[in-house]
């Protein structure tokens, strides 16, 4: 299903069905609240079974890089220590326990692997004896660096992130790498939790404040007796 498809079926189901109009709700606060749980849910899944489905991956295909050099002065300061920067920077993850939710760093072939790494590894990791002189990615920010980069202008970065929608600022081969309408990454069975903890819970809660109790398109609060004027006793 769509990022647009959810949000217009827990709308329906809030409302029951039912072709009006007169709710306070948007479709850009289920969307918000879609975002959330799903965050939420992917964060406890992982920590109660350790395994990612791959029904939850969003590729940014190939990213450019730039070669800079490591020092962080914005004085122009140099360490004289050369290192590859992608030149857009990754979308926030989803928090997982210990590591980020990138899935896979590597080659623009999707297969050769770039290990990732702390920063704090990463001036150690250049004196271990055998992989001293092997790539290695890290994150500084929301920017990846690649370790001992040689000629590496590209790379292929996947993973699971925060808000699918950060994805459309990507450009793929086929147009933009994701628009509400694309295929909504999540599974269909988290995706019934989120749909039944939005309806039950946070949209239920705001249909019991703000409703159209006299069917004239106007939101009142409280009961119809207690948003008619009251008539002045003489």
């Amino acid at each position: 299903m769509t990022f647009n498809e959810i949000a217009y079926n827990i709308l329906n189901l809030v409302r029951a069905g039912r072709s009006n109009h007169d709710e306070m709700i948007s479709l850009d606060q289920i969307k918000f609240n879609i975002l959330h749980y799903r965050a939420m849910f992917i964060r406890r899944d992982y920590a109660r079974n350790g395994k990612i489905t791959r029904h939850l991956e969003q590729d940014l295909h190939c990213l450019d890089l730039v070669q800079v050099d490591s020092s962080r002065c914005c004085s122009g300061f140099q360490t004289g220590c050369v290192v590859a920067k992608t030149i857009m920077p990754i979308p926030r993850t989803v928090r997982f326990n210990f590591k980020e939710a990138i899935t896979f760093v590597g080659a623009v072939d999707g297969l050769t692997t770039i290990q990732l790494i702390e920063p704090y590894m990463a001036k150690l990791a250049s004196y271990a004896k055998y992989t001293g002189k092997n790539k290695k990615a890290f994150m500084i920010e929301d920017y990846m660096y690649i370790l001992n980069p040689d000629n590496i202008g590209k790379i292929n970065v996947r993973g699971i992130f925060e808000d699918p929608r950060h994805l459309a600022a990507y450009d793929c081969t086929d147009g933009l790498c994701y628009n509400d309408d694309s295929t909504f990454p999540i599974p269909a069975d988290m995706l019934q939790a989120i749909t039944a903890g939005l309806v039950q819970g946070e949209l239920q809660l705001l249909l019991g404040t703000l409703n159209d109790l006299g069917a004239d398109r106007v939101q009142e609060v409280g009961n119809t007796a207690q948003s008619q004027p009251q008539t002045r006793q003489e």
